[in-house]
């Protein structure tokens, strides 16, 4: 079971992050651009995923784990409840959300 302090934890600890609200819960950005935010629903993650093919390959492989709504209908991303994933899947899933959104620059090895 992971907690929002987990999420922080390993989303800050990301190249460049930064930490804002959105839609008044907490969000994380690179490069201006979003990709994880904690949903409105206690102990749910909202996560970007690369494409809609990876988003349905979530969905498919752990309806417990992994979830969406009519809300996010067409949207590349995917709600995680957070008391069934552990820090290291946690942290998978957030650093894929990550190269999911920054920039090539960002991404190359230094």
């Amino acid at each position: 079971m992971t907690t929002e302090d987990d999420v922080r934890r390993l989303a800050t600890a990301l190249p460049q992050v930064t930490e804002r609200t959105c839609y008044g819960t907490q969000a994380f950005y690179v490069a201006k651009k979003i990709f994880a935010r904690m949903h409105e629903q206690p102990d749910v993650l909202v996560c970007w995923c690369r494409d809609l093919g990876e988003r349905e390959a979530l969905l498919q492989s752990d309806a417990q784990k992994f979830f969406t709504t009519a809300h996010y209908d067409g949207h590349a991303s995917v709600l995680v409840r957070l008391n069934h994933v552990d820090p290291d899947e946690l942290a998978e899933l957030l650093e894929d959300a990550w190269l999911a959104r920054a920039p090539k620059r960002l991404q190359r090895p230094s």
